[in-house]
């Protein structure tokens, strides 16, 4: 792999708990406070087997970018995995598509915080007040991934606390009796709704776009990751069976803030106001992470011309200011323009469809026997963990309807627009894959001399 100029690089900052309340910021949201009643209205008591078979899909797109993100520790994370092994042509596609999805995701977040927030202040509209967190959050990502990560560390810290009292408190008042009918609406019902929940664990995987800025990237980041899902499974098995367990299905069926609901059944009034304040740390966590690892994209493909070189450019504080700007400014632009609420559950068809090509990418790695890919984690059960994971992540999109559908390939349709009208005459280099071509190549006539 190429040597970066030490005064481009960004500064290693990142400790193991740092990723650890990253990636478990980045993926403790809507998935709980949100999604619980949807998935109930689908699958009812079910749903909690539901969240527990999401997780599943996920472990071979976290085993892949472990990996990759061991031989590969650079700003970008995906996109830098997909250029190297795939050609710059899939780089663009993957590097421009997570980027629009990620500030997505952010703005869905950040209306979250004005919805929460709003609460409390109801007499400030909900897109002006996320605006305004936006900028705050930006301000913060420009002093440096450690700041950030000491941020980003305190919130989860209070978020996961108020979250065990909440299952604490649930637990030994729970109704057995609510259990009964898991299995009511079939185990179809079950596993469709795990495609629906599948979302609530993409978080998980954004650590790869800040490898750059990892202290001993080989055993940080697998172990930063599993820790993170192992937290996350609890959380959202444990906190669902709280939810089952105490409310009626009548008040759990379709509700948007099932979490609050709970709560007050077990405290009264000052439940419902701590989980609502347990739901703005969530989205601050989102939010603060999403716009950390973002603004890497811009980055990495700046150093490699796909995008124009000012963003590139990192400040006196070893932050890609620029690249933050610019990254605020869309999220911005998507707050005031759009509704993020309707766009981010689009953008979940384009993130399955990055966890297959990771899966993809370490099979190309793999088989090109390329000297300089040494990662210091490889993944078990090789090449079977990423063919599962593959075909997975193509089911639960076919799962997800035609829109998510389409909406991956207007991505797919920006990113090869932007590669052939700017990038393509700016790049020499191919990808891994073109190894593999030529080792099959050579194979062809090897048994001509026999």
């Amino acid at each position: 792999m190429a040597i970066l100029d030490k005064s481009k690089r960004l500064k290693k900052e990142l400790t193991l708990f740092n990723i650890y309340t990253i990636a478990t910021g980045t993926t403790i949201a809507s998935g709980f406070f949100l999604l619980p009643g949807l998935a109930f209205a689908e699958a009812g008591s079910g749903m909690v087997l539901s969240y527990l078979v999401a997780s599943v899909p996920v472990i071979p797109a976290l085993l892949s970018i472990a990996e990759l993100a061991t031989a590969m520790p650079r700003a970008g994370g995906v996109y830098y995995f997909l250029d190297r092994s795939m050609g710059p042509l899939w780089g663009t596609i993957g590097g421009i598509g997570t980027w629009l999805a990620l500030i997505l995701k952010t703005a869905f977040a950040l209306v979250g915080i004005g919805a929460y927030t709003g609460l409390f202040m109801p007499e400030i509209p909900v897109i002006p007040l996320s605006t305004v967190f936006a900028v705050i959050f930006g301000a913060i990502n420009l002093f440096g991934a450690k700041k950030t990560g000491i941020f980003q560390s305190f919130l989860v810290i209070g978020l996961l606390l108020i979250l065990a009292w909440f299952v604490g408190a649930g637990i030994p008042v729970i109704q057995p009796q609510r259990f009964q009918q898991l299995f009511a609406k079939g185990m179809n019902s079950i596993l469709s709704t795990a495609g629906l929940v599948y979302v609530s664990y993409i978080g998980l995987t954004k650590i790869a776009s800040v490898a750059e800025e990892i202290k001993d990237p080989e055993k940080n980041i697998p172990l930063g990751m599993f820790l993170a899902l192992a937290t996350v499974v609890v959380v959202y098995i444990l906190g669902n069976i709280v939810m089952v367990g105490i409310l009626p299905a009548e008040k759990l069926d379709h509700a948007l803030s099932p979490v609050a609901t709970a709560a007050e059944a077990l405290v009264g009034h000052t439940g419902a106001v701590i989980m609502t304040i347990a739901a703005i740390l969530a989205f601050f966590s989102v939010a603060n992470a999403g716009i950390l690892s973002a603004s890497r994209y811009p980055l990495a493909m700046s150093r490699d011309h796909l995008f124009p070189a000012f963003l590139g450019r990192l400040s006196r504080l070893h932050t890609p200011a620029n690249a933050i700007f610019l990254t605020v400014g869309l999220i911005v632009c998507f707050l005031l323009l759009f509704d993020p609420t309707k766009i981010a559950k689009l953008a979940s068809a384009f993130q399955l469809l990055l966890f297959a090509l990771v899966c993809l990418v370490v099979i190309v790695m793999r088989e090109s026997h390329i000297p300089s890919y040494d990662p210091g984690f490889r993944s078990p059960l090789y090449p079977w963990m990423q063919v599962f994971g593959i075909v997975v992540c193509f089911l639960l999109i076919i799962e997800m309807g035609w829109l998510p559908t389409l909406f991956t390939l207007g991505l797919l349709a920006i990113g090869t627009i932007w590669y052939f009208y700017y990038a393509r005459d700016k790049v020499v280099r191919g990808g891994a894959i073109y190894h593999i071509f030529a080792r099959l190549g050579e194979l062809r006539f090897e048994g001509l001399d026999r």
